[in-house]
């Protein structure tokens, strides 16, 4: 269940960037509102996991899951571009993050 809570917790870590940038400096109540569900959302799943988790294991996986999924948010919706290099560090990421879960011991 810890890492469902470390997962939804990035999951949400992109729900409130993406919501922040569509509420236009916080200028569309309605989006300020998601940002700022999202943002608690976030926190609290990762204090949830960060019972069982160890800091050094979740806080990574966390901004790494809220990184990439915010990167590729930004070039599905908002029409990003990003060059085939970033995308290369990109991948980095991911086989970082899950490297971080397979070589844990939780």
């Amino acid at each position: 269940m810890t890492w469902l809570y470390l997962t939804l917790a990035g999951v949400f870590e992109v729900v409130w960037a993406t919501s922040m940038k569509l509420s236009n400096g916080f200028g569309n109540i309605w989006w300020s509102v998601v940002t700022f569900i999202g943002m608690i959302l976030s926190f609290g799943l990762l204090a949830l996991s960060l019972k069982e988790l160890p800091m050094s294991l979740a806080y990574p996986v966390w901004t790494g899951v809220g990184a990439v999924g915010s990167i590729v948010v930004g070039v599905l919706f908002f029409g990003d571009k990003i060059s085939l290099l970033t995308w290369l560090f990109v991948a980095l990421l991911i086989i970082g993050i899950i490297g971080i879960k397979l070589t844990s011991q939780h």
